[in-house]
């Protein structure tokens, strides 16, 4: 992969579709075309701005391979490849609790297969809930045009059974949250981490509110 001048290798196949189309015009069309990771972007840099959370997305690693030096004053990468994470895409603070998760997309129809994901992060995962902190995954399905948000330890449970090669569509609607899709944010992701792990500490300052 081509970058300017720099020559950028892939040793594994990327999973993301990066193909992009800015047509905004209807709501019902947000987010297609768009990268999942550059909506989960779009949406922490307003969540940042907004001081609601702070989470960002780690540094992808690169191996250099080459460097020319064509004078003493300037140096030049001409030929780098990207390292396998060894952690998850995300993490970052929000409503007291450390906050890690993973991004994925797929254009299967029927099923997330497993083969996606890398098993370092399901046990980085795992490290992350037995320190006390929420981990989960954002799940686009692109030809259905959905992203859900599944619990870290639904994940987890699914890829760990022998006898699953892939989580299906209809589970994962079954077991996750459908994340609404917006102008700002482009993916109101917190709203179903709100609802998946914070709904009774909300619900019980509703209730006193009413009180």
């Amino acid at each position: 992969m081509i970058h300017g001048d720099k020559m950028i290798g892939y040793p594994t196949k990327v999973s993301f579709d990066v193909s992009e189309e800015k047509n905004r015009s209807s709501a019902s069309h947000i987010g297609r075309g768009m990268s999942l990771e550059n909506d989960i972007n779009d949406s922490n840099d307003y969540y940042l701005a907004t001081d609601r959370a702070c989470i960002h997305k780690k540094p992808t690693p690169i191996q250099v391979v080459r460097v020319d030096y064509p004078n003493r004053a300037h140096a030049k990468i001409v030929e780098a490849y990207y390292k396998i994470p060894s952690t998850t895409d995300y993490n970052g603070v929000y409503r007291g609790k450390a906050i890690d998760f993973e991004a994925k997309q797929t254009k299967n129809k029927g099923s997330f297969p497993f083969q996606l994901i890398h098993p370092h992060q399901i046990e980085h995962m795992k490290k992350v809930l037995l320190h006390g902190g929420i981990a989960f995954v954002i799940l686009r399905f692109t030809t259905h045009n959905e992203t859900y948000l599944i619990d870290g330890k639904d994940m987890i449970r699914a890829y760990e059974d022998p006898t699953l090669k892939s989580l299906s569509y209809n589970k994962v609607k079954k077991i996750g949250i459908l994340i609404e899709e917006n102008y700002i944010p482009r993916l109101k992701y917190l709203d179903a981490v709100d609802q998946m792990y914070f709904k009774e500490e909300l619900y019980g300052k509703e209730n006193k509110a009413e009180k």
